[in-house]
């Protein structure tokens, strides 16, 4: 019990709370914890449920949002027991694992023990984010995301490696309790200074971004954030009337040239190649001065059968198709049923759609608009592919990242807010603009430095207006991705087995 409130407690350190410095309460006890089971018995197993409870408390408590998405639909009721239960109990398996070679490993020195830990937990949250789809959900690290000048620092190490150096952060007031010389709270003083010099690299950085020279558009985006149930995909809700509802929010002048950007799958029932049957409702109120971008499912052929996609989708102000891209990663279960041929067997399918699972798109490309005397370079992203850090580009020759989704499917719980935090650390790691158009959820627009500039909060509906940029360098993190998490790796490397060294002489 004693473990498993203690990731319970963590849990109020991530958004929307943010109550950040539990965390040098609850991680350091958690150190302490397996310091003094290590000296008293070496059982693996044991170890492993020790890492395993921790991860269980914090993650039932920060991700028990997921079971709403199956309350819309009654053959995926009898699931929420399990959502809740088991998707926590599998991430945990990860933390399990944590404390699980900390105990193999088992170094004697303190100070080792503290880097190992830190860092073995830190590779350890990489691989979660990144094998069987990936699901980098609720790392550490975003219990900072109301400290944007400390956040600064991503732009140069990524949201993988200041995790990392959070862990240690955090873990760091052990070392005082712990320590065997007077030299090792040298360990907790070198954290905190540098949480400090993260600071003010952040305010000037800050500071040197508000000096950019701004740059004024001729057009504008006009991002929409709505309110539409999802009851539009349960009970034959009239897509007219969704449509007319969206171009109200939008509020289209004619004579001013407009992208308009919409959430994702908004419309119920309406495919990609079927939008342009519903023109006559676009006719009045949209001009040639109007580009629409929007998300809906699209579908092709492939050997003879029908695959279908959740696609980004570009058209002009006649619902001609200008450019589209398919999503990439998709949600399991919600996009696509894992071991589908079975599973489809008992009922089950993909909560998003009537018929199959969306297929994976192959790749995701810088989409140039170059239309009705519109130029524009966007990296598009569709839902949570916003939380995938270091994995989202190559190629950084682009101007914005246009990120569209649909929050429904998790009510009015923690999930959406979330959800959007990630914007704000995908905006300082790759130095762009990011704008976020979502229904059920928040749109907004955040700048290179993670400040949202403007909002449509959750619960509401609105728009607002994309005119100006300040363009910065480009970042160190989007230059070398993760390359600089594994540098970091060896670094931790390098100091555990220089420690040892230094201690045994």
């Amino acid at each position: 019990m004693f473990l498993i409130i203690l990731g319970m407690i963590t849990s109020l350190s991530l958004p929307p709370f943010n109550y950040f410095i539990i965390n040098f309460l609850t991680f350091s006890l958690f150190f302490l914890f397996l310091v003094k089971k290590i000296n008293q018995h070496n059982n693996k197993k044991i170890f492993f449920i020790y890492g395993w409870l921790f991860g269980f408390g914090y993650f039932v408590t920060n991700l028990y949002w997921i079971s709403i998405s199956l309350t819309f639909d009654k053959n995926f009721k009898f699931l929420i027991p399990l959502a809740i239960i088991f998707i926590p109990a599998f991430l945990a398996i990860f933390y399990g694992l944590v404390s699980y070679i900390f105990l193999l490993i088992k170094p004697k020195k303190i100070v080792s023990s503290f880097l190992f830990f830190s860092l073995t937990f830190g590779v350890m949250e990489f691989v979660r984010g990144t094998i069987l789809t990936g699901f980098p959900w609720n790392l550490i690290a975003y219990s900072f995301s109301n400290q944007l000048e400390i956040l600064g620092i991503i732009s140069i190490i990524g949201t993988y490696g200041f995790n990392l150096f959070c862990i240690s952060l955090f873990t760091s007031p052990a070392i005082f309790i712990l320590r065997e010389t007077k030299k090792d709270i040298a360990i907790c003083i070198f954290f905190l200074i540098s949480i400090i010099f993260f600071y003010f690299h952040g305010l000037s950085y800050k500071e040197k971004f508000n000096k950019a020279k701004q740059n004024n558009y001729d057009y504008k985006i006009r991002v929409i954030g709505s309110k539409v149930g999802l009851d539009r995909f349960y009970k034959n809700v009239d897509p007219v009337s969704v449509i007319q509802d969206l171009i109200n929010i939008s509020n289209p002048d004619s004579q001013k040239k407009t992208i308009f950007l919409w959430p994702e799958g908004i419309l119920p029932d309406i495919s990609q190649e079927e939008l342009i049957k519903y023109k006559s409702l676009f006719h009045e109120k949209f001009s040639k001065n109007h580009l629409l971008i929007i998300g809906l499912n699209s579908q092709s052929e492939n050997n003879g059968l029908i695959e279908y996609y959740n696609s980004f989708s570009i058209f002009d102000n006649k619902l001609n198709l200008l450019d589209s891209y398919n999503k990439i990663n998709l949600v399991p279960f919600g996009e696509f049923l894992p071991f589908e041929n079975i599973l489809k067997s008992f009922g089950l399918r993909s909560l998003t759609n009537n018929y199959q699972s969306f297929s994976s798109g192959s790749q995701r490309d810088v989409i140039e608009i170059n239309q009705q005397n519109f130029f524009l370079k966007i990296l598009p992203l569709i839902c949570y592919e916003i939380i995938y850090s270091g994995k989202l580009f190559d190629n950084s020759d682009f101007d914005l990242i246009i990120n569209i989704s649909e929050d429904g499917w998790f009510g009015e719980s923690i999930g959406p807010k979330q959800h959007f935090v990630h914007s704000i650390y995908r905006a300082i790691e790759s130095g762009k603009y990011v704008l976020r158009s979502a229904n059920n959820g928040i749109a907004a627009i955040v700048n290179p430095i993670g400040d949202v500039e403007e909002i449509v909060n959750f619960g509401q509906s609105g728009y607002i207006d994309f005119e100006s940029n300040r363009v910065i360098q480009p970042t160190i993190f989007s230059k070398y991705g993760n390359k600089i998490f594994g540098l970091l790796i060896l670094l931790y490397i390098f100091l555990i087995f220089s420690f040892n060294k230094i201690n045994n002489e």
